[in-house]
């Protein structure tokens, strides 16, 4: 039976440790945390689950770290998480199916290396999912590389290379969810002030590392640096030295930046559109996991939207359906499709397979509420613009005394519910 070593490197993680090490501790026969500098209960909560705890000085340097942690791993397989996530029920019963030594796929177990696995992405603006390289072979020639976005790929690549019976393997289910997108304004600066540092050093060593410039330019996109961010990514495609999954994120990536580069006016408008849809296109094209491929699909259905193509737009929403018939944004988008050709009732029908799928979405249940309007649905429609303000208005009251207004106006405040 195989042994596998839980590795992870933290600093002040009190809140969300707990439930990474439930979501495994069951089934790991190790584990091994680096704390870099917590100020809070972060190590002894790691060593009351029965961790090994080091710590280290930080150094600006991930990679560093998380070697420091697969030094101290001592079993025969090993995990990588951050605290921010936690195994899916597919993802444990991946490590069962490990630790019993149980085939995967048609990979022979004793030369299987690495399984890639697929993230979550929850509370993502962008891609929904994404895959990761987190459990494989207890190796020493396996090993994280770059400081920032640090990965083993290489390595694993590397011995690959060297000793040819070693294979990787793809879980294709979603083993991993990942929910560290809700920190507050100052940790979210704080965190892109420090990964721009670091990507930009790194790079001004290694000026032809594709796959940094792609997670730098990205970074530039999500601070508003367009013309930064167009620079970089293209000099990274330019490059051509990738693989197919950092080719997705270039092309995609550079969509972006085109469309934001698009409100300049007249023709200057319409060939960045131009360009965003070639990128999201050639993107969608590429050979790789089409749940990798969502926001893609999302980002040229709201492209197509713009541009007045709404068949277009419907397309491309109902492709990221059939891939992923979870995402309740998915149905969100395709009921604005509808409702902007005029028909209600698919717009209705789309608002509601949200709001099954997702419960608290308070955008679906106010434009539901529009739709119900228009149908002559009018208690209805009060029902859900009264939803939409029970959910939206406790964080963005703004918006909640916008929808009270718009009630007002349809005269919803006098029908009786």
């Amino acid at each position: 039976m195989a042994t596998i070593s839980l590795c992870m490197i933290v600093k002040d993680e009190a809140a969300n440790l707990p439930r990474c090490l439930s979501s495994v501790k069951d089934l790991v026969d190790e584990i091994v945390v680096v704390d870099t500098g917590s100020s809070d209960d972060t190590p002894m909560i790691a060593q009351k689950a029965g961790a090994k705890v080091h710590f280290l000085m930080w150094g600006d340097n991930f990679a560093h770290a998380r070697n420091v942690s697969l030094d101290q791993a001592t079993k025969d397989w090993i995990l990588v998480l951050d605290a921010d996530e936690t195994l899916t029920p597919s993802g444990r019963g991946l490590i069962r199916s490990l630790k019993a030594d149980k085939p995967l796929g048609q990979v022979d177990l004793s030369d299987l290396l690495m399984i890639v696995m697929t993230r979550r992405e929850i509370g993502a603006n962008q891609s929904p999912y994404t895959q990761v390289s987190r459990l494989f072979r207890n190796h020493e020639k396996i090993e994280f590389i770059r400081p920032y976005h640090e990965g083993v790929d290489d390595s694993v690549e590397a011995l690959m290379a060297a000793e040819s019976h070693w294979q990787v393997a793809k879980f294709g289910n979603v083993g991993i969810d990942h929910t560290g997108y809700g920190v507050d304004a100052i940790a979210a600066k704080d965190k892109f002030n420090r990964a721009k540092r670091i990507m930009e050093a790194h790079l001004t060593e290694h000026p032809q590392d594709a796959y940094m410039a792609n997670k730098l330019g990205a970074l530039y996109t999500q601070s508003d640096e367009w013309e930064q961010a167009l620079i970089t990514l293209k000099m990274a495609l330019r490059s051509g030295n990738f693989d197919p999954a950092t080719q997705y994120e270039l092309l995609y990536h550079l969509g972006i930046t085109h469309r934001h580069l698009a409100p300049r006016a007249g023709e200057l408008q319409t060939a960045e559109l131009e360009v965003a849809e070639q990128c999201y296109r050639d993107a969608i094209a590429l050979p790789i996991a089409g749940l990798l491929k969502l926001g893609a699909y999302l980002n040229l259905g709201a492209l197509l939207k713009k541009k007045g193509d709404l068949d277009g737009a419907i397309a491309q929403y109902e492709a990221a359906a059939r891939i992923d018939p979870t995402q309740p944004m998915i149905y969100f988008n395709l009921g604005v499709v509808h409702r902007a050709k005029g028909y209600l009732e698919p717009a209705l029908r789309a608002y509601e397979y949200a709001i099954a799928l997702d419960p608290n979405y308070g955008a679906a249940y106010q434009n539901l509420g529009v739709v119900l309007f228009k149908l002559g649905k009018l208690p209805e429609s009060k029902r859900a613009f009264e939803q939409a303000i029970t959910l939206i208005a406790g964080t963005e009251p703004e918006k909640g005394d916008h929808i009270r207004q718009v009630m007002k106006d349809l005269g919803l405040n006098k029908i009786a519910s």
